[in-house]
């Protein structure tokens, strides 16, 4: 397994994360460094490659 660098965020997590407030699949905005839940219409914040799936940190949509 190749290490990935610092900053970047690793698109295979998509295959286990899941939106914390209604369980459903995410989309990495890679533009917005963002995973945004459709479902709930928010969008967690990615920082130094690493999600922050905190409700609280969500930005609404």
């Amino acid at each position: 397994m190749s290490e990935i660098p610092a900053g970047t965020f690793d698109t295979n997590l998509l295959e286990i994360l899941v939106c914390p407030m209604t369980r459903t699949a995410l989309v990495y905005d890679e533009a917005a460094q963002e995973l945004v839940s459709e479902a709930a219409g928010v969008a967690y914040p990615i920082k130094r490659g690493v999600p922050v799936m905190l409700i609280e940190e969500a930005r609404k949509l």
